[in-house]
């Protein structure tokens, strides 16, 4: 019976969006990145789907820019051969269908099954891929703490169900690490993790690896470097929409979206592809309005809805972390985690630079002691820092300066005390674990 029922959710979802008039039109130029269509114009939005046959499958692109010569249409599969004068079709706007039996698969951007369990079973209506995100007025308020296992932000950043984090690094410095360690989040009804721009040996490994405990409730979007812009544009949109399908149906969703910034990338190739100036950096304008766009529909949803935490992973290009793309993100976002090479360096993982690192929601999980608590500690390692080269040259003289003194005799401790490895056991009790390591 299970198999009959996906037989015919799939005959009807494929009846449903099968048209009855296919409207045509032809190729007239051909780019290495995009090509023209000529007498389609007339019956094409932006966002549209355009699709050519290439003998037993169809090349499907999406409609990046309309003039009166023709549309635009910048392809998910750059690698297709496509030839002047071959007719093109309108196929509408891509969406999803959902279900509740998608947990614990693994799919691509269309939601096609990469994990070779078999078909999914599509959802009773479709979801666009481009959604707006719940009105400001209707969202419900964050009031819920978050405990991530992870005793640098579990202390000095500390997060809320409902948030949105970004964590900032240039390459190389535990970014993926971290998001590992934070996957396994417990409190959660259902993890969904889109991995853009990733290498192909790192799906498999976060598989089987970090998300292995929770893989039961999770959904996996993938679109890897190999793949074209569009796929990598596309991917996080595909993560959101299911997320906000659980978010709809009254469930506590963990979004994890690896990386915004080679999303950005993807945009901007396909902007410039529209035609789009370069204004900052090569990016085009488009892309800065469509981050917040994307951003915003994670958090809160509507009163009686659930809810979706989101945590971004931002590449900061050159470790320069006044990048406009990193920027735009970090003003967005509900708080925002640092990770810094020279922390790195020295051996000390996750690399999180607590100075610079900031949850904007923290008030509302310290307790008055313990914000008081971290002001002090936030106090002491600034000290510490800002004397380190006093310190290498000699200058210090224990006993002439008592904050300091208790800097240099506290500060290491505390670092002691964040620094946790992948495969070390979540930390239940990270205030506690402080006052011990403070203890000697």
């Amino acid at each position: 019976m299970n198999a009959l029922a996906r037989l015919e959710a799939a005959v009807q979802s494929g009846l449903g969006e099968q048209p009855f008039l296919r409207v045509s039109g032809l190729v007239r130029e051909v780019a290495p990145t995009h090509f023209t269509v000529a007498g389609l114009s007339a019956h094409l939005m932006l966002g549209d789907c355009v699709g050519v046959e290439l003998g037993d499958r169809t090349l499907v692109g999406e409609v990046v820019r309309l003039d009166r010569e023709g549309a635009t249409v910048k392809p998910f599969d750059e690698r297709a051969a496509v030839g002047i004068g071959m007719p093109a079709f309108r196929t509408g706007a891509l969406s999803f269908r959902p279900h509740p039996d998608w947990k614990g698969r693994v799919i691509d951007a269309f939601g096609r099954p990469l994990d070779g369990a078999g078909p999914l079973l599509p959802g009773d209506a479709p979801r666009p891929l481009e959604a707006d995100p719940p009105a400001a007025m209707t969202r419900a308020r964050i009031e819920k703490p978050l405990r991530t296992g992870v005793a640098a932000i579990d202390l000095f950043t500390p997060l809320c169900q409902g948030q949105r984090i970004g964590i900032f690094a240039g390459s190389g410095v535990g970014k993926s690490t971290l998001l590992a360690m934070l996957a396994r989040c417990e409190g959660f009804d259902t993890v969904v993790v889109a991995l853009v721009g990733e290498r192909g040996r790192e799906v498999r490994e976060f598989l089987e690896g970090p998300l292995a405990p929770n893989r039961h409730r999770s959904v996996v979007v993938v679109a890897t470097s190999d793949e074209s812009p569009m796929m990598r544009r596309l991917a996080p949109r595909a993560g959101f929409a299911v997320a906000e399908y659980f978010r709809d149906r009254g469930e506590s969703v963990l979004l994890i979206v690896d990386s915004v910034t080679r999303y950005a990338h993807a945009a901007r190739d396909v902007a410039l592809a529209a035609g789009e100036p370069a204004v900052a950096r090569g990016y085009a304008p488009s892309v800065f309005s469509t981050l917040p766009r994307l951003l915003e529909r994670a958090g809160p949803g509507p009163e009686g809805a659930g809810s979706i935490s989101a945590i971004f992973s931002v590449l900061v290009d050159g470790d320069d972390h006044n990048d406009p793309v990193a920027d735009a993100i970090r003003g967005t976002l509900d708080g925002h985690i640092v990770l810094d090479r020279a922390i790195a360096d020295q051996g000390r993982f996750p690399a999180i630079n607590v100075l610079r690192s900031v949850s904007r929601l923290a008030d509302l999980v310290w307790s008055p002691e313990e914000r008081e608590l971290i002001r002090r500690l936030r106090g002491l390692i600034a000290r510490f820092e800002d004397t380190r080269d006093l310190r290498l040259m000699g200058g210090y003289q224990p006993g002439t300066d008592g904050e300091l003194d208790q800097a240099v005799a506290v500060v290491p401790r505390i670092y002691e005390a964040l620094s946790q490895y992948a495969d070390a056991p979540a930390c239940r009790e990270p205030f506690a674990a402080l006052a011990a390591a403070i203890r000697g």
